[in-house]
């Protein structure tokens, strides 16, 4: 039996889950993002409890179809842009319809009819939130995480930054560094 998990999108949030469901008695086999395999039912008392116990973290049981598949997407795009260190240079679209099964435009028409929003731009915003941790991490150049992140240039993930933050990446690092130095600073008067 799987159950689907709305707003589980990292990898604490697993360990949550995982915790949750242990204290409950509840057997499970594998955990991924947005979705767990429970190794037998749960009755609607036990259920009710889990997602309860869910709620107090931010996470909550999803039972609607669209529901489900909209929390499909999002965690797929998560994984893409966050977790898969190795993703092929294929396009988005190719990408969520073979991870998902289904073909992208339905994807794009549900995604869009659910949240009001494109998949395109949900995708850009979690490149985004990756750049800025990248340059925080500072241990690539930006050239390096334009690549990571699949942009055809530099310029593009500029772009795209700067439209999304209102920063540049330099002037966001910039930042960075200058808050840092602050702390630094009171840290070490």
């Amino acid at each position: 039996m799987k159950i689907f998990i709305k707003n589980m999108v990292t990898i604490r949030c697993k360990m949550i889950v995982k915790s949750v469901l242990e204290s409950l008695g509840i057997k499970y086999g594998h955990v991924e993002l947005g979705e767990v395999e429970l190794l037998e039912d749960i009755t609607d008392e036990l259920q009710a409890k889990l997602n309860d116990a869910l709620l107090k973290y931010g996470l909550e049981l999803l039972a609607d179809k669209k529901a489900i598949l909209i929390e499909s997407i999002k965690n797929a795009i998560v994984e893409m842009v966050h977790y898969d260190e190795d993703a092929p240079l294929v396009k988005n679209s190719e990408y969520l319809s073979h991870k998902l099964n289904h073909d992208y435009t339905y994807l794009s028409n549900i995604f869009s009819e659910v949240t009001c929003g494109t998949i395109e731009h949900y995708i850009i915003r979690h490149k985004i939130e990756r750049a800025k941790e990248l340059l925080v991490y500072n241990e690539l150049s930006l050239k390096e995480i334009s690549y990571k992140l699949h942009y055809s240039s530099v310029a593009h993930l500029s772009a795209q930054f700067h439209k999304i933050t209102g920063l540049t990446p330099t002037h966001f690092k910039e930042l960075k560094n200058k808050r840092l130095q602050v702390l630094d600073k009171i840290s070490n008067p």
